[in-house]
């Protein structure tokens, strides 16, 4: 847990529920915050699994899990290859658009290509127009993301995204309800309950992810059984396509005429008090302490 992303705080909080969650289930846990003397800590130590709660750089990315195979500790969650591909948005889009999945369509910039902000500007007005979203490619929790409603607004979000990452991209912007979808399992997944988010700001940033109040996480979400059995098949053949382990939570946007967009994927999602996998599980009849058990066991099998 912890480490030194953006999103410690929030991994800080997912760590310590996962630990309390576990401890209640009679497992023996030590809590463990990344930094360059927890290798040394965990080899001392010797557990049977890692539990991996990091959010973000050096926890999603494939960073940690490259260390535990080297130590040959089993761990929760995807794999090295799975999780650096599960972490950048941009490539997680690429790589299902060419599985055929629907996502919005979307323009790349990279920063050591030279181009000036305004060629920026015109580049992604001229294939997307407005309004737009921009987005860092490498970020959790919608950190380094803007919508951009109007053409002023595109170089100031540019900026900010370019602060994140070397590599932005945009993409033109879904209205819509937002659905996300928790999917757990190995070889076999099993497809959660699927929640709507609605979010007291313009979209379900940081802010209203991890602010009482500023979100609602609406069980069953308010789509039609035809839309609800796409969006399950959907989210299924995302994770069976990224080769995604143990569990993952899978965002979608669903337009007014109930096309649905894969947004990203997250694989190591939030497991805080509010947070929207342990909120799925509840609603399929699954405990937090079960949940993060079952998630433990998936760790173990081959």
């Amino acid at each position: 847990m912890g480490g030194k992303s953006a999103e410690r705080e929030v991994s800080l909080r997912s760590g310590a529920a996962v630990a309390q969650g576990l401890k209640r289930k009679g497992y023996e846990v030590k809590e463990v915050d990344l930094n360059k003397k927890a290798i040394q800590e965990i080899m001392d130590y010797a557990p049977d699994v890692v539990f991996i709660a990091m959010h973000g750089k050096d926890g999603e990315d494939g960073h940690v899990q490259g260390v535990l195979e080297i130590l040959e500790i089993p761990y929760t969650g995807s794999d090295v290859a799975t999780s650096a591909i599960c972490m950048n948005k941009l490539l997680s889009k690429k790589l299902l658009s060419y599985e055929g999945i629907p996502t919005a369509e979307f323009i790349i910039f990279d920063r050591r290509d030279g181009q000036s902000l305004e060629e920026i500007k015109q580049a992604a007005l001229e294939k997307l127009g407005v309004p737009l979203v921009v987005k860092a490619a490498t970020q959790g929790s919608s950190i380094g993301v803007s919508i951009v409603k109007d053409q002023a607004g595109i170089i100031p979000a540019t900026e900010l995204a370019f602060s994140y990452d070397k590599v932005i991209f945009m993409e033109k912007y879904i209205e819509g309800t937002e659905v996300t979808v928790t999917v757990v399992g190995n070889e076999q997944p099993v497809v959660y309950p699927l929640i709507e988010i609605t979010s007291e700001n313009e979209f379900f940033d940081f802010e209203s992810k991890y602010t009482p109040g500023m979100c609602a996480h609406i069980i069953p979400a308010r789509i039609d059984d035809a839309i609800k059995e796409k969006l399950e098949l959907l989210a299924a053949r995302i994770y069976r396509s990224l080769n995604c382990r143990g569990f993952a939570r899978i965002d979608f946007m669903i337009d007014g005429e109930g096309r649905p967009y894969f947004l990203e994927i997250n694989n190591i999602p939030g497991m805080t008090e509010m947070s929207l996998v342990p909120d799925s599980a509840r609603a399929a009849g699954i405990s937090f302490d079960d949940l993060v058990d079952h998630i433990i066991q998936l760790a173990l099998q081959d």
